[in-house]
């Protein structure tokens, strides 16, 4: 783990010794259990469309494109069943229970596209960015909501990895970690939602919500999750997507060793409305970069 990394930690775990975070950590006994599927209800929205001849690096990034010379961005990961993965299902009120990890949550810029596209993060705390790519990237998170807008936490360049062969697209990238890039943040208050671009590449985003205590999980491929160990009691359960503005939770009830079924269904946003579609014939072709390029394919077919 690199130096920076190693320091950044020891402020965090000093920090998290401190009574400020409001939560406690308690033995649980005689937890129970909350499960359940989410569905996504209403037609899947369409991807954001981006022509990579306007992006820098086109023939790297366009190893993910739909033959066209578009890369795709589709934030909405939804089975045949209309089974959501990727939410973020989050208890909210608990003060005490099991351990609150402090770890630094790990994004990574893999192939023109951050990964994961959702997770959570701590206020106060920050993230890791490591370039798994052979082209430069620009850190560029914010701090967003509905109402009031958007703020900027921090830019940053984050250098391409040198540990990969850039010229020969057919070679297989194994993906070394290049550098890292570790940077802390704090919300303002009232603010949960965090959010992070590249300045060079606009279809890499990736998207979080600040939680305050252990209690959350992701959805998997099949819309399930489960939270155990919750300490008896009454909370608010709530799930998150970043494209989905209306706040969706219910009010539950934890009873001890007991496994509690709640339900989902996930309101769609319905379609994108956005000039970021697929353009046929674009408005700029390789022809305005002044030199020959091939985009293809090569790594997926969206």
């Amino acid at each position: 783990m690199a130096k920076s990394v190693w320091v950044f930690l020891c402020i965090v775990f000093f920090m998290a010794g401190r009574v400020a975070w409001g939560y406690e950590v308690r033995e649980v006994n005689n937890g129970g259990r909350v499960e359940g599927t989410i569905t996504l209800v209403g037609p899947v929205p369409d991807p954001k469309a981006y022509n990579l001849v306007t992006f820098p690096d086109p023939e790297y990034c366009g190893r993910i494109s739909n033959g066209n010379g578009w890369r795709l961005l589709r934030d909405f990961v939804v089975n045949d069943q209309g089974q959501i993965q990727d939410v973020v299902v989050l208890l909210e009120g608990v003060e005490a229970g099991k351990p609150f990890s402090v770890s630094v949550p790990r994004i990574e810029a893999r192939d023109c596209q951050f990964l994961p596209f959702t997770t959570v993060v701590r206020s106060g705390h920050g993230v890791e960015v490591v370039n798994m790519d052979p082209v430069m990237h620009d850190i560029q998170a914010y701090e967003t909501s509905a109402v009031t807008g958007t703020r900027v936490l921090f830019n940053a360049p984050l250098p391409f990895n040198r540990r990969h062969q850039r010229g020969n697209l057919h070679a297989k990238h194994d993906h070394q970690p290049g550098a890292s890039l570790v940077r802390q943040f704090q919300l303002s208050k009232k603010r949960r939602t965090f959010v992070m671009q590249c300045g060079f590449h606009a279809y890499m985003e990736s998207w979080a919500i600040a939680v305050e205590n252990p209690y959350h999980v992701l959805t998997d491929e099949r819309g399930r999750f489960s939270i155990a160990d919750v300490p008896p009691g009454n909370y608010s359960i709530r799930v998150w997507h970043p494209s989905v503005k209306q706040i969706v939770k219910k009010h539950v009830t934890i009873e001890p060793e007991h496994t509690l079924t709640v339900d989902f269904q996930l309101p769609a946003p319905g379609r994108h409305k956005t000039v970021l579609t697929v353009r046929t014939p674009p408005r700029f072709t390789p022809a305005a970069l002044g030199r020959d390029v091939t985009i293809v394919p090569l790594l997926k077919r969206q």
